[in-house]
């Protein structure tokens, strides 16, 4: 198997209200867009992200037809201190302020306007490292 791109969808009440946070605040660009989707990229992401309206019809299987909750999409980042001074000077609410796990992964966490996660990150050591430890 070749697996040429990535993507990962949400299912969210207001498409179009994430990808807008996304856009504003994490620099990803629209590839597409039709009445109750709409799919974010971005070159260094390695996937792209779309987000789904909660119940379209042509949405499969009918069990996954809900809110995306119980996630969150996590990007790493060179210099996490920067991003989240950042991120406060642009006036997102912090869900999670910046801290530094055990194993030396530093992060911080909004939510976009449907509650969807968007975690920061920096490893502060080896991520290989801190496992086998």
């Amino acid at each position: 198997m070749r697996i040429t791109s990535s993507a990962v969808s949400l299912n969210v009440a207001d498409p179009t209200a994430s990808a807008e946070f996304l856009k504003r605040h994490y620099g990803f660009t629209e590839d597409m867009a039709a009445e109750g989707f709409v799919s974010l990229s971005r070159p260094d992401a390695g996937f792209n992200v779309i987000f789904l309206k909660t119940g379209l019809p042509t949405f499969k299987p009918e069990s996954a037809k809900g809110h995306a909750d119980g996630l969150l999409l996590a990007f790493v980042v060179d210099d996490i201190d920067a991003e989240y001074a950042r991120i406060q000077a642009e006036g997102v609410t912090i869900t999670t302020p910046i801290e530094t796990e055990e194993w030396g992964e530093r992060y911080f966490q909004t939510a976009d306007p449907n509650g969807v996660i968007i975690q920061l990150v920096q490893w502060m050591t080896d991520p290989e490292a801190a496992v086998s430890a």
